[in-house]
């Protein structure tokens, strides 16, 4: 038996990076996918193949996470295309770099709105479906500068740390009704966004981490996959930082 074997998640910002490992991981166990971008374009369209050849339901929906009214749409009709939901994964996200004193207010907006606002978006209008079910895990993909900070990302850092205490918020208000809610706080992971970094950055980044190594997508994956299943079915309004152990 597969460890999400005929459940169904949302993934969003499922198109590429941490979002599609975490989609294609779960469908390797069984999961029907139904994930979100901003539109379906050549790298959704990939994700989309890759996860049907795993046997399972997929279908991708091109929405905009920070959007209200679009987000409770896609919901809805999610919904109605897979006829339940148990899993959330909260993935969509952004980064506009720089030091508080020379970031405006639209840098500022941005990455508030679709890494936190689309998170509160998407629990919103899944809390009454999964309430219905009395069974739901949500998943809010963080990160290690939510929970000790980071120069030049103060944007960010506010952005993922309010996605942990919205997480630990939800956890004690829909704990009664058999909804789950976590958080996951990713380190430095090889990604598209890591491979622009020079060479010797990455390799200095590495030295700092107990591990000796950069994360994969794949190992947050795995915890997201951990999350995801029974196998933590007494576990909620918690935070896993998959970061080598760069900060412990």
């Amino acid at each position: 038996m597969k460890l999400l074997e005929g459940k169904v998640a949302i993934v969003t910002g499922a198109a590429r990076g941490i979002g599609k490992s975490v989609a294609i991981r779960f469908a390797q166990e069984g999961c029907n996918i139904a994930f979100t971008d901003l539109s379906i374009d050549e790298n959704a369209r990939a994700t989309m193949n890759e996860i049907e050849n795993l046997g399972v339901k997929v279908k991708a929906y091109a929405s905009n996470a920070a959007n209200y009214e679009e987000t409770h749409e896609v919901v809805a009709t999610i919904a109605k295309d897979f006829g339940k939901v148990d899993i959330l994964v909260n993935n969509a996200g952004i980064t506009r770099d720089g030091l508080m004193m020379r970031m405006n207010e639209q840098q500022w907006d941005m990455v508030i709105n679709i890494n936190l606002k689309s998170a509160f978006n998407f629990i919103h209008a899944l809390t009454p479906i999964m309430m219905k079910q009395k069974s739901g895990s949500i998943i809010n993909m963080s990160s290690v500068v939510g929970v000790h900070g980071n120069a030049g990302q103060a944007n960010y850092s506010a952005s993922k740390a309010g996605m942990i205490g919205l997480a630990k918020s939800v956890a004690q208000e829909l704990g009664s009704r058999g909804i789950r809610a976590n958080a996951i706080a990713p380190g430095f992971i090889a990604t598209e966004m890591t491979h622009q970094l020079s060479e010797e950055v990455r390799a200095e980044w590495a030295k700092q981490i107990p591990l000796r190594r950069a994360g994969t997508p794949e190992d947050v994956a795995n915890a997201a996959l951990f999350l995801a299943s029974d196998l933590s079915s007494y576990i909620t309004g918690q935070v896993i930082q998959i970061d080598g152990g760069m900060n412990t």
